[in-house]
């Protein structure tokens, strides 16, 4: 059995009468990447600054290695590193300065921390631009400096939220691959992300959580195998599907479920989907509806929160 390294106990964080996080539990172990999936303001980033012990929960607590969060917040911090969302930085500071100065506070001697402020600028394409003031910088390049100081630091619990946000494709890859690294190296990460691809190939399990209660948490495999109906069919229709007519669809034989992400935008969750497209074809061809695209996928992380939410995790962004 892994052995945990933080130790989730009914966190609780209230704003008024909402519950941001309501009475999470959860256990994240040692060496592994945990990725916390869900919508905005599904309390991922409240979860992050109660374990950072940024703000108290109003209920409940973690344990950070032995550290209670709640009584013994300083040795906690000890084992912990964050990259927050928002990238905190001095607008008048150079990267160079901002990375030498978080090296330094985290305790590096002078040879290693210039030896890792260098490496992480050029890794992350910053070094023609270490002495910039970040003012002049695109968001994605403030999020390189802030993923910057994780990476320096390699504390033993990284927490990470929002990874790759505003940054490009290519730097995607490459920070996901520094992320990867640093697990084998020895940390534990933790990261926040409403990027289902990003929580799918980067986490060693994905928890998934919705309006601030955990829903479920797994590998990704074993979540998409929790889908009732092993294939999806993916069928964009060129006008409405009427109620009667998606009824009807419904009582086909091997269909197990429906989302209607649009009213001409349809998943259909079902069994043995090589035999049943053919049927599907000649459903919508009976009754008169013109097919646009119709394509074969295995689930998804985005099928595994409609799943469990009725929603798509777009449509959880505004309910």
């Amino acid at each position: 059995m892994p052995t945990p390294i933080i130790r989730i106990q009914n966190l609780t964080k209230k704003f008024g009468n909402l519950y941001a996080v309501d009475h999470l539990n959860l256990d994240i172990y040692d060496g592994e990447i945990l990725g916390l999936l869900g919508p905005n303001g599904a309390g991922k980033t409240t979860t992050l600054l109660m374990l950072t012990t940024v703000i108290k929960p109003t209920e409940g607590t973690a344990y950070i290695g032995p550290y209670d969060i709640t009584h013994q917040t300083d040795k906690s911090r000890t084992l912990i590193g964050m990259a927050f969302q928002e990238p905190k930085l001095l607008w008048v500071s150079t990267p160079w300065a901002i990375l030498d100065w978080h090296a330094k506070i985290c305790g590096l001697p002078t040879n290693e921390r210039k030896k890792r402020v260098k490496w992480a600028l050029e890794e992350l394409e910053l070094w023609n631009d270490r002495h910039k003031t970040v003012h002049v910088f695109s968001g994605g390049m403030r999020k390189r400096v802030e993923i910057a100081k994780i990476l320096i630091q390699r504390p033993k619990i990284a927490i990470v939220d929002e990874p790759t946000a505003q940054i490009d494709i290519v730097g995607k890859h490459k920070i996901w691959n520094m992320l990867r690294d640093l697990r084998d190296e020895g940390s534990t990460i933790l990261l926040a992300t409403n990027e289902l691809y990003e929580a799918d190939v980067l986490s060693d399990r994905v928890a998934i959580i919705h309006k601030g209660k955990l829903l479920v948490c797994d590998e990704p495999k074993k979540l998409k195998d929790t889908i009732p109906g092993g294939d999806v069919i993916e069928v964009v229709l060129k006008e409405n599907i009427t109620q009667e007519h998606l009824a009807e669809l419904k009582n086909t034989k091997r269909v197990v479920n429906i989302l209607t992400i649009k009213p001409n935008h349809l998943k259909i969750y079902l069994n043995q989907a090589e035999e049943i497209l053919p049927q599907i074809t000649e459903f919508f061809m009976k009754a008169q509806i013109p097919i646009a695209t119709i394509q074969m996928n295995e689930p998804s992380l985005d099928d595994v929160f409609a799943h469990y939410t009725g929603l798509t995790i777009e449509e959880a962004q505004t309910k």
